[in-house]
């Protein structure tokens, strides 16, 4: 059965967040991270949004269209309320939103996941995905730089946002917050003892991490 032929009384109860674009592109977030990429229609972010199936034609044209605006908008928005960048100079506050981030925003983090094992059976969407990690590695090696006052080499920064990483992913699929916090806390006292230790060993010198 088309999803045009499938029977009203089948779908579920919708709640009208909106009709704009950025409140569709939000329901398009939401539908794909409680179904994949996959799962993304005209029909599944009208329902979503509490709106017509033409309205959602009207604003994007075509699933193609609908896909590239919805993940341009989750980058954007990722990039927002991301627990990175946020001028921390001592270990101690590094990520500090981390937990609350994914609890606040779980359809953001799971959209990206999607995204992640959809971009191996897509290579199209490669480009936009490898943009919005790059965003992600430079700024994880900024903080760290800011925080030890020293370079940081690919090697540590990678190693560092792959905690974060599997942290959101753990807590996005087990719950577990405080779980996430007691990792943070350890990996906040490797850094603070990484920092003291490079504070010994290098000679007193101006640093920029930018």
């Amino acid at each position: 059965m088309s999803e045009d032929a499938r029977p009203t009384g089948t779908r579920k109860p919708v709640t009208n967040y909106g009709s704009g674009r950025g409140a569709l592109l939000d329901a398009a977030v939401r539908v794909v991270a409680r179904g994949g990429l996959r799962g993304l229609t005209y029909r599944a972010v009208a329902e979503e949004a509490g709106v017509t199936h033409g309205l959602v034609v009207h604003h994007f044209g075509s699933r193609d269209a609908l896909i590239e605006e919805a993940v341009d908008h989750a980058f954007r928005s990722s990039l927002d309320v991301s627990s990175l960048d946020t001028g921390a100079e001592r270990a101690g506050e590094f990520a500090e939103g981390l937990g609350s981030m994914v609890e606040t925003g779980p359809d953001l983090q799971a959209f990206q996941y999607e995204l992640l094992l959809e971009a191996r059976r897509r290579p199209d969407l490669m480009p936009r995905l490898r943009a919005l990690y790059d965003e992600y590695f430079e700024t994880a090696r900024r903080d760290l730089a800011r925080i030890l006052s020293r370079p940081v080499d690919r090697g540590l920064s990678r190693l560092v946002f792959a905690a974060l990483e599997g942290l959101v992913l753990h807590q996005l699929v087990f719950g577990e917050r405080e779980v996430t916090e007691e990792a943070l806390a350890e990996l906040r006292t490797l850094l603070e003892r990484l920092a003291d230790t490079d504070a010994r060993t290098t000679p007193d010198t101006t640093f920029d991490p930018t």
